[in-house]
């Protein structure tokens, strides 16, 4: 009996680094299944594809041996490279599919995803025979066939029109310009434009971060942009502001790739439950637990937290922050990134993003929210409050005049201000203006 179109399969080739490591079938019906390689399974020395996947992880072996099946969504550590809101819906634009058809996203966005994992569509003389045979096959026979490519030939020819709260491209810098990275061309830089719901959101990042560089938290490079300086982007509704937010790609040095992967992939959650599915401690354990550096890295994130909270940012949910492997192998804690003053654009805003200690209120946690956070991931105490003493004692020493330098809108200056009064002692930040 001959496949009907439900039994009919896409079939992109997994690669990290170069390396093989399995094969993510794409049913008709939005199934899809990841078969890990056994070449990649075997190998003790073989880069990290996700940490769920690293030889010291609990069950990464068994992990490994079944397959990854899912409906409609994608397993969480790809579907996690996935763009999110008003990105998603332009590429689901380009493609003519649904927001939520995850593989055929995968497919068209698989040469420049975060990190190292690339996904290459296969031709189905390509598609290895065990793959059709035996993992996939469960109810009959299963066909490989090709992929529909004329999207991805026509990719950047047509112009879409698209209404987006704020959108972030992966750009390649040249002399002071940036273009939309295409094809084989890495883009080094993401690149944030106004946002058309909130204002000036590229200078209040931009603030924020450097803030939160002057009180030792480990930061990329950051810079405003003219947006006369951004090529080939496609046609979206902009505000009238001039100005857009860039950080320099961490996951990317040169040519080469650098693997990453944040905390929805790492605990395997899906983006919409990156506010609801975990805590800080959860965080902060897995970092001092199989971080190459897990004492150091820890210290960083306590600090990080710490920042978040003065800078009254809501939005350090699992997917802001992430582990990279430099190495191609060890984790360690990322560089900071997204760090926004959030509660200048949500009215009565007074929680962080997921709770610290048994309370996510600004206003109420204290030094002893951070003891029961660190002993809860078990993190020796003696070793993490220097460090939140050393970020507040520059926060109190710097922030203030260097706020007023920094290009926040000046409303949202006196509200990052108001908010450092309504701090708990142990916290506040006391201001002359």
């Amino acid at each position: 009996m001959s496949p009907n179109a439900n039994d009919e399969v896409n079939v992109l080739q997994l690669t990290i680094h170069g390396v093989l490591v399995g094969y993510l079938a794409g049913f008709q019906n939005g199934r899809n299944v990841l078969s890990i390689a056994d070449t990649f399974r075997n190998n003790p020395s073989r880069p990290t594809f996700s940490l769920i996947t690293h030889p010291t992880f609990p069950n990464a072996a068994r992990l490994m041996s079944e397959p990854w099946a899912r409906n409609q969504r994608l397993h969480p550590v790809l579907s996690n490279l996935l763009p999110e809101g008003a990105l998603r819906e332009l590429t689901a634009q380009v493609l003519k599919v649904h927001v939520d058809n995850e593989f055929q996203i995968l497919s068209y966005l698989g040469k420049d995803l975060p990190g190292a994992i690339e996904a290459t569509p296969m031709d189905p003389q390509e598609v290895p025979a065990y793959l059709l045979d035996n993992v996939l096959n469960t109810h009959g026979k299963v066909k490989a066939v090709k992929f529909d490519t004329e999207a991805l030939r026509n990719k950047g020819k047509d112009r879409f029109s698209l209404a987006g709260v704020q959108m972030k491209f992966s750009m390649k810098e040249s002399d002071g310009r940036y273009n939309l990275s295409q094809d084989n061309v890495l883009g080094d830089w993401i690149i944030k434009t106004p946002s058309t719901k909130h204002k000036f959101v590229p200078l209040n990042e931009y603030t924020a971060m450097s803030l939160a560089g002057l009180a030792g938290v480990d930061i990329p490079e950051i810079r405003l942009v003219e947006l006369d300086k951004l090529d080939n982007l496609p046609q979206i509704n902009l505000p009238d502001e001039k100005q857009a937010f860039a950080i320099k790609r961490f996951d990317r040095e040169g040519n080469q790739r650098i693997h990453m992967e944040d905390f929805a992939q790492i605990l395997v959650k899906y983006p919409h439950e990156k506010y609801t599915s975990a805590n800080y401690e959860a965080i902060g354990k897995v970092i001092y637990d199989f971080s190459g550096d897990g004492l150091a890295d820890a210290q960083q994130f306590a600090r990080r937290l710490l920042v978040n909270i003065i800078l009254a940012n809501g939005d350090a949910h699992l997917k802001n922050w992430s582990l990279l492997y430099p190495d191609k192998v060890t984790p360690r804690l990322s560089p900071a990134y997204d760090i926004v003053t959030t509660n200048v654009y949500i009215e009565g805003e007074t929680q962080y993003a997921l709770n610290l200690g048994k309370t996510k209120e600004w206003y109420a946690v204290t030094m002893a929210h951070f003891q029961r956070w660190a002993e809860k991931s078990g993190v020796p105490w003696r070793a993490i409050k220097p460090h939140l003493d050393d970020t507040l004692s520059k926060a109190r020493e710097l922030w203030p005049e260097a706020l007023d330098t920094l290009p926040m809108d000046e409303t949202h200056k006196r509200g990052l201000k108001e908010h450092w009064g309504k701090l708990h002692q142990d916290f506040k930040i006391y201001t002359t203006g």
